[in-house]
C-alpha cells in the first residue's frame, strides 16, 4: 500500500519527504515528523497504535488505514483529543468500497424485515494479509448488525447458528480483496459484492483523506471525507 500511494501521489504533484519503513522505524520521529503535512499509515496491529500517537504527539495529522488495532479504538481517540489532533480512520480507503459500505447498510435494513433470509459473508484477500477477518469484512458486519435485531454477532467461521452472521476468510494469490454478502432463503438467494482489481482505489481514497485532513482537528471517517 506505501508503494501505492507514493505511486498515485506523484502523479497527483504531492512529494513524500519521509517514508517509513521496517529498515528505518527509527526515523519516526517529532523532528523528521516536522517535514510533513500529514501522514499516511498503513502498518500493522502490532506497530499502529505506537505509530499514529507519535504523529498526534508531533502534532501531525494521521490518515490511518491499519486493521487488527481497534480494541484499542478509546485510547488512541483520547489521546487524539488530548492532543487536538486529527485522526482519519477507515478499514477501508476505496471509495468504491466506501460506496458498497453505504449500499450494505441500506440493503441490511431492507433484509431486516425478512428473517426467513440467513446472511452470510465472504472475504477473499492475498495470502500475506495478517489478519482475518480483514478490516473491511468487519465494517460490513458491524453495519448488518446494527440493522438486525436477530443477530447477537459475527463470527470467522461457517455457523448454522441464526443468531450470528458467519464471515469465511479465504487467502489465496493473486487476490486483492473480495467481499461478498449472501442473503439465502429456501426460495433464492440475494447478493452484493465488491472486487478490487488493483490498489489504486485504495491508494486514491488515502491521499483523498489526507488532503482533506490537513488543518483540521477531530475524528473523522472516509463518511465525512466523501460527504456521506
Amino acid at each position: 500500500m506505501g508503494k501505492a500511494i507514493e505511486a498515485a501521489g506523484i502523479t497527483k504533484g504531492y512529494s513524500f519527504p519521509l517514508i517509513i519503513d521496517l529498515h528505518n522505524a527509527e526515523s519516526l520521529t517529532p523532528e523528521n515528523l516536522q517535514t510533513v503535512d500529514v501522514a499516511i499509515e498503513f502498518t500493522g496491529p502490532h506497530t499502529a497504535v505506537k505509530n499514529i500517537k507519535t504523529c498526534l504527539a508531533a502534532g501531525t495529522p494521521v490518515v490511518s488505514g491499519s486493521t487488527g488495532w481497534l480494541d484499542q479504538w478509546q485510547e488512541v481517540t483520547d489521546f487524539c483529543n488530548e492532543h487536538k489532533g486529527c485522526l482519519v480512520y477507515s478499514s477501508n480507503y476505496s471509495i468504491g468500497v466506501n460506496l458498497f459500505f453505504e449500499v450494505n447498510q441500506w440493503l441490511a435494513n431492507l433484509m431486516s424485515s425478512h428473517p426467513e433470509y440467513r446472511v452470510a459473508m465472504e472475504e477473499i484477500h492475498h495470502t500475506e494479509k495478517k489478519d482475518a477477518p480483514s478490516g473491511t469484512a468487519i465494517t460490513l458486519a458491524e453495519g448488518i448488525l446494527s440493522k438486525r435485531n436477530d443477530l447477537q454477532k459475527w463470527v470467522n467461521e461457517a455457523s448454522e447458528d441464526p443468531q450470528v452472521l458467519p464471515i469465511v476468510s479465504t487467502r489465496r494469490d493473486p487476490a486483492p480483496g473480495t467481499h461478498i454478502i449472501r442473503y439465502t432463503s429456501a426460495i433464492d438467494d440475494i447478493e452484493i459484492s465488491h472486487t478490487a482489481h488493483n490498489r489504486t482505489g485504495f491508494a486514491n481514497g488515502a491521499l483523498l483523506a489526507a488532503a482533506f485532513a490537513t488543518h483540521k482537528t477531530g475524528i473523522f471517517s472516509m463518511k465525512q471525507v466523501l460527504g456521506f
